[in-house]
């Protein structure tokens, strides 16, 4: 970059990389190109993932926004590759001068290898298989509560949290004449799927 203006705009860059690589490190690698000097327009390159050097040549990427201004300015998660075969995801976004020409370009490459283990792990970990039998690790009746109380709001053609006071009270006494009040924690559960507090499901129960 020749001038002044490009000068601090590529020092600008250089600061909004550090910041991007210190923010998403160990994960991701954050290079500056200078693309007026596309043979060795690598400036610097943070949290080096790729192996790459400063002072290295621009990619395709950078060569195909030198050829044209009218190339994409943003170019966001598309897959891309070490050249150990580590897979990657890449966001490249173009800098262009006030005549409209490229001269930098931010890119940012993310090491998809640890995220993949990590989803393939969960995957395994919240993997569920078939019981012999139905089994309930709560007080029986419970689910009966919630049943009774989506029922009579579905009537309203609305859920249970959006009743008014009027139906929360008129819900919460046909409870109680059902006698399921009775079951323990049966008001922690009104409450609960009202979106109330067991203060106010009290109230309710207490009035006529």
């Amino acid at each position: 970059m020749a001038n002044h203006d490009d000068h601090s705009l590529l020092k600008q860059i250089e600061t909004i990389a550090k910041g991007l690589s210190d923010t998403f490190a160990p994960f991701c690698e954050v290079v500056v190109h200078d693309l007026t000097h596309p043979e060795h327009s690598i400036l610097a390159i943070h949290n080096n993932l790729s192996g790459r050097k400063v002072g290295e040549p621009t990619t395709e990427m950078g060569l195909a926004r030198i050829s044209s201004p009218d190339f994409p300015a943003l170019v966001a998660n598309y897959a891309n590759q070490f050249a150990d075969g580590r897979p990657v995801k890449s966001t490249s976004i173009g800098i262009k001068d006030t005549s409209g020409q490229y001269v930098a370009a931010l890119c940012l490459n993310v090491d998809m290898t640890l995220f993949r283990g990590m989803q393939s792990a969960l995957a395994q970990f919240t993997s569920v298989e078939n019981a012999p039998v139905e089994e309930h690790l709560e007080p029986s009746g419970l689910e009966t509560i919630r049943l009774r109380i989506d029922r009579f709001a579905a009537k309203r053609a609305t859920t249970a949290r959006a009743l008014s006071p009027d139906d929360r009270k008129s819900v919460i006494q046909a409870l109680r004449a059902e006698g399921l009040l009775e079951l323990r924690k049966s008001m922690e559960t009104v409450a609960q799927h009202l979106g109330i507090s067991r203060a106010t499901a009290y109230l309710y129960a207490r009035q006529k």
